[in-house]
């Protein structure tokens, strides 16, 4: 598996789906899933709570105390989405946030992009679930 700063730079038919690794403990989390889900995707996206069993036995080499901490991607291809590139992966999997992905991908929007997601990260960690911890064994659904 590589790691990928953004999907922008790819062919829209050579990704086939996405792995979304995603907080279920967190109500962000669970909001930007629902949110996500709702959307026409140009490229599936496969929802999967972090830290699960499912997640462990998918993706074995993993550090899944990592991807509860941050938004993680991972294509059909094996290419892995972490925090920032995560979050273009998914806009640039739906039809309609496509250029909008590209756009904040580019050297010029990239730094806002990163600020944004900072902040929401750190929003996110104070509305996390305190019975969450960093690494769940399913008793936390």
């Amino acid at each position: 598996m590589t790691i990928g700063a953004d999907p922008a730079g790819h062919e829209a038919g050579r990704i086939g789906f996405f792995f979304v690794l995603y907080d279920e403990g967190c109500p962000i989390c669970r909001t930007a899933h629902r949110w996500l889900e709702s959307r026409a995707q140009l490229v599936p996206l496969v929802f999967v709570p972090a830290g699960s069993a499912e997640a462990r036995t998918r993706f074995p080499g993993l550090d899944h105390t990592a991807t509860l901490r941050d938004l993680t991607v991972i294509s059909d291809r094996g290419d892995i989405y972490a925090d920032d590139g995560a979050w273009l992966a998914c806009l640039w999997a739906l039809a309609d946030y496509r250029g909008m992905a590209e756009r904040l991908g580019t050297p010029s929007l990239l730094p806002t992009a990163r600020r944004f997601i900072k902040a929401a990260s750190a929003v996110r960690r104070q509305t996390r679930g305190d019975d969450y911890g960093d690494v769940c064994d399913d008793s936390c659904r």
